[in-house]
């Protein structure tokens, strides 16, 4: 299920996002990025639409998709339709 990022109170947002960051471990490159930095990227990818807050009922769980990711997600459910994230695979 996506959740609309508008939808949420901005600090839950924001307690959502800073979970993200502190769970994902992301490289950012050579130089670190601050925790507000990761989240102002966060942000701006929702904002652009280049990622979306999706929520999986059986794993209870809530992740941020990119939009190929998503496409990905969207495609499998429809040949899997009870499966859960844990049933597919992202890395390509």
């Amino acid at each position: 299920m996506i959740i609309p990022h508008r939808q949420l109170e901005p600090a839950t947002l924001r307690a959502l996002l800073e979970t993200i960051v502190n769970r994902e471990g992301t490289d950012y490159g050579v130089q670190e990025a601050s925790l507000e930095a990761k989240i102002s990227q966060l942000q701006g990818q929702l904002e652009r639409g280049e990622a979306s807050i999706s929520y999986d009922e059986a794993s209870e769980s809530v992740n941020l998709l990119s939009k190929a990711q998503l496409r990905e997600l969207q495609q499998q459910q429809q040949a899997q339709p009870d499966a859960g994230w844990d049933d597919f695979d992202f890395s390509q």
